[in-house]
């Protein structure tokens, strides 16, 4: 093994191997897995007769270790211990659950003979960067292997038995006198019986796939890669020469047409029919035939396919069971496993990535027959980090998904669903997750007043806002809408982008149809920049204005429009509505702040909403000098979207939000209003994160358009049970099961009125 990832197999052959993603294969619809299906088809044909390759599927067990590494919550010896340890043993049950104990990873091997080194790497070279080229163009994440990260791989493959560190360095080989095959060599080898072999404490059975079926099926190698045991499958694939492949079918169709003269000759001495022929040549004629057509005239090409399966396990009876499991998923198909009596050596070492095939029981195959073999079935998301947060089980594989949002390009979310289907549950779930995993801010604006108990066991800040302007305690609970941060904007003056959020204000308040008239927004304009002078001059908390002092400068206007203007301020001044009118007198600055507006009329409640989305715009200005991101939370986000004002508010936070730190989320059931204007539409293209729960049916034919969901995706959001769904995230979409066990967060995170009374 050479660093570069060049391995030298034998005198003469030269290999080098590239580890490849998943994509979903499985879970899309028909159109799309006919364009996979051709698109790989066209990558077999890149092989020419020259170039040997293999395709190799590992499952190994993992090391449960390493997986709790990145799902433990460590306790801080505070007030949150408690649900500390609670989150970690429900994300340890989930993770028990699932298969996420093995780890199954995917490798393309590639080989040519050369005369030496400096003869293979350019050709080596040149074939790699073509291999990558065409995986991009199938959407997969493919990355070229060292010769540290190949040697890391076979000494996982045969250190199977135990999860033994790698150690190794190319600095180690000269003094020690060592070659790297001392680096990776199990304890011990034993290939006695001749129907399995033992690598150190661990056995297998290596057995080769006798393909018998006339018509083969695209699921039967997922359903290999499904099994539950440690399995590595292997399928080495050399291209035949297309000139010859096409003389030898051409022979053999003479040699059928010269049988079947010789039938028809015997038949006419018997005295009956000439016609009549043995159906094996028939048959055998009219396939071979097919066969030259697709090499001559359809993007065929014949490759010759040797499919080796090895099983390993701790003990012989798990070994027997798995082997019958693997033998059983080939009968299913009309194919057979057949076990490889006195070749186990020759076995082992074909399966590993080292391009070198020892068996050499091949099936001549066509193109598309090779490629049914698709290696692609269902992405996992399992990111490792310390701020992945959890989102449920994967529905098709059972494992543990795991996403860190602010890894996406976009990290603004969407979590869509009926009444009942648990979305707040679900923004509840990420709150938590989020409080006890980052440092990051956490804002949220919640209209019907379900965040309470969970933000104040967090320790957090509920501000409650109501036209008596009294909190849960019966104390005032006053939020200023003049507040005004200095560090309200990078680039404008933070007096324009303040006035602008007024100006939205008064045109709530004051606008009819048309809005404010253009002298209306020269008037609030002037005023607002009299009425911040003090402060400007002087930033302490006194001097900052109030709605009153807006509402005494636009009196001494002149101007009659000023006067209508203060005139339709004054119910929010000194009449019924004066909540707003008071400096801020709660703890804006805590860490979890929740605006709890139900008690808000319906005159209040768009302005309690725009005057929310400004204390947060406050917040990731601050947050962001000091490099800290802020989550926002907003649900019956679609109350927002039916005003032209707090809509155009709520798009220009999705636009703007990710440059500042902010990572908003929106949770809605009114799909519907997520389209009501081109402006709005905004929302759905800039989210990368979308927790789509279960769906009314109008919805649902509006996300499939949207979205570009396959009908087969589309089941998942139909009728279905609380926590259940499709996550998508970035160009991942995944089916997804959230079953959150009973406990203390349980019971802070659920809305079901019984629930909550019990």
């Amino acid at each position: 093994m050479f660093p570069d990832g060049i391995c030298r197999v034998t005198d003469s052959y030269y290999t080098k191997t590239v580890q490849f993603q998943d994509i979903n294969y499985q879970l899309n619809q028909n159109e799309d897995k006919t364009t996979i299906f051709d698109g790989w088809c066209d990558f077999l044909n890149y092989f020419d007769s020259s170039v040997r390759f293999q395709l190799s599927f590992v499952n190994m067990s993992a090391n449960k270790d390493n997986y709790a590494r990145y799902i433990t919550i460590s306790p801080q010896g505070d007030d949150f211990d408690s649900i500390r340890l609670e989150y970690t043993q429900m994300l340890q049950n989930q993770l028990a659950r699932g298969n996420n104990g093995l780890i199954k990873t995917k490798y393309l091997t590639f080989g040519v003979e050369a005369d030496g080194l400096k003869a293979a790497k350019p050709r080596l070279e040149r074939i790699e960067t073509d291999i990558l080229n065409n995986f991009k163009r199938l959407g997969v994440a493919a990355e070229p292997m060292n010769g540290t990260e190949r040697l890391r791989l076979l000494h996982g493959m045969l250190h199977m038995d135990k999860q033994e560190p790698f150690r190794f360095s190319w600095d180690w080989l000269a003094p020690s006198g060592l070659s790297v095959k001392d680096f990776i060599a199990p304890s011990s080898f034993e290939f006695r019986t001749g129907r399995s072999f033992g690598v150190g404490r661990r056995i297998g059975c290596a057995s080769f796939l006798q393909i018998l079926a006339p018509e083969l099926n695209d699921r039967m190698l997922a359903d290999f890669l499904d099994m539950e045991s440690s399995l590595i499958v292997s399928m080495h694939v050399q291209s035949v020469d297309q000139v010859k492949a096409i003389k030898t079918i051409k022979r053999k169709i003479t040699d059928l047409q010269k049988m079947t003269i010789e039938e028809q000759k015997k038949a006419v001495r018997a005295g009956y029919d000439m016609d009549i022929i043995p159906s094996d040549l028939a048959t055998y004629g009219t396939e071979a035939k097919k066969l030259l057509q697709d090499l001559q005239s359809r993007n065929e090409r014949m490759f010759l396919l040797t499919f080796i399966v090895v099983n390993t396990a701790g003990s012989r009876q798990q070994l027997d069971n798995n082997v019958f499991q693997a033998a059983s998923i080939a009968q299913k198909y009309n194919c057979q496993l057949t076990r490889l009596d006195f070749r186990q050596e020759e076995g082992l070492m074909s399966s590993l990535p080292l391009g070198l095939n020892q068996i050499e029981i091949q099936r001549g195959l066509t193109t598309s027959s090779v490629a049914i073999f698709i290696p692609f079935t269902t992405q996992e998301l399992f990111q490792d980090g310390k701020e992945a947060l959890y989102c449920g089980l994967n529905a098709l594989s059972n494992n543990l998904i795991m996403v860190d949002r602010k890894r996406l390009k976009n990290p603004n979310g969407l979590i869509l669903g009926t009444p009942g289907s648990g979305k707040s549950f679900a923004a509840k779930r990420e709150i938590a997750n989020v409080f006890l995993v980052t440092d990051d801010d956490i804002i949220i604006c919640d209209p019907e007043a379900e965040y309470g108990p969970l933000v104040e066991r967090l320790h957090g800040q509920v501000i409650k806002l109501s036209p008596t302007g009294k909190g849960y305690d019966g104390s005032p609970c006053y939020i200023n809408p003049m507040d005004l941060n200095l560090d309200y904007s990078d680039d404008d003056n933070p007096l324009s982008l303040k006035s602008d959020f007024i100006l939205s204000l008064c045109e709530l308040i004051v606008g009819g149809k048309d809005g404010l008239a253009p002298v209306e927004k020269t008037i609030i304009d002037r005023c607002v920049r009299m009425v911040y002078r003090d402060y400007l001059s002087d930033p302490v908390p006194e001097n900052m204005p109030i709605l009153e002092d807006l509402y005494n400068e636009l009196r001494r206007q002149e101007e009659k429009e000023a006067q209508y203007i203060a005139t339709a301020l004054e119910i929010y001044v000194s009449g019924s509505l004066n909540v707003f009118n008071h400096r801020t007198n709660i703890n804006i600055a805590n860490r979890i702040v929740s605006f709890d507006i139900k008690e808000l009329g319906k005159q209040l409640k768009k302005i309690g909403m725009l005057i929310v989305q400004d204390a947060v715009w406050n917040r990731v200005t601050v947050n962001r000098e000091a490099h800290k991101s802020t989550r926002y939370y907003i649900d019956e986000m679609h109350l927002l979207l039916r005003e032209e004002q707090t809509a155009a508010y709520t798009v220009e936070i999705w636009k703007r939000f990710r440059k500042w730190g902010g990572i908003p989320t929106g949770i809605t059931q009114n799909v519907k209003d997520l389209l009501s204007s081109r402006e709005v539409e905004n929302i759905f293209e800039n989210s990368d994160f979308i927790l789509m729960l279960n769906q009314a049916s109008g919805d649902r034919q509006i996300l499939a358009k949207q979205l570009n969901i396959s009908p087969h995706q589309l089941s998942y959001v139909t009728h279905s049970g609380e926590g259940e769904g499709l996550l998508f995230y970035g160009n991942v979409i995944l089916p997804f099961v959230d079953r959150f066990p009973r406990g203390e967060l349980y019971d802070l995170l659920t809305t079901k009125p019984q629930e909550q009374t019990a």
